[in-house]
């Protein structure tokens, strides 16, 4: 994603957000975002898109072997979670005191 300014987006590391679009579809069932890769517009979601990597033996890894991880998806396949709705929420922005904070639009409660 090569612009000239830089993207902004409503999650954040740490947020939970319900996945709404891939294999790993479950709009009931929020999860945590581990990291936000913003160049690429992706996202790294705790138990979602996992991958077998095949690392070679080295130094730290003696073994080597098989790997399961966590691979990045688009940062669209993911709604930010709404905990007082219980269901996923677009996100509005608002200046409260100098800051700009992130307002759910479904019960109007702030996400910290």
């Amino acid at each position: 994603m090569k612009t000239r300014f830089k993207p902004k987006f409503n999650i954040k590391k740490g947020d939970t957000v319900v996945v709404i679009a891939g294999d790993d579809k479950d709009r009931t069932k929020p999860r945590k975002v581990l990291e936000v890769i913003p160049d690429k517009a992706r996202v790294l979601v705790e138990g979602v898109n996992i991958i077998t990597k095949h690392t070679k033996p080295t130094a730290q890894n003696t073994k080597g072997g098989i790997v399961k991880q966590e691979a990045p998806i688009a940062i669209s396949n993911v709604m930010l979670w709404d905990a007082k709705a219980g269901k996923p929420t677009k996100v509005n922005r608002q200046r409260e005191n100098g800051k700009l904070v992130r307002i759910a639009k479904k019960s109007g409660e702030v996400i910290k």
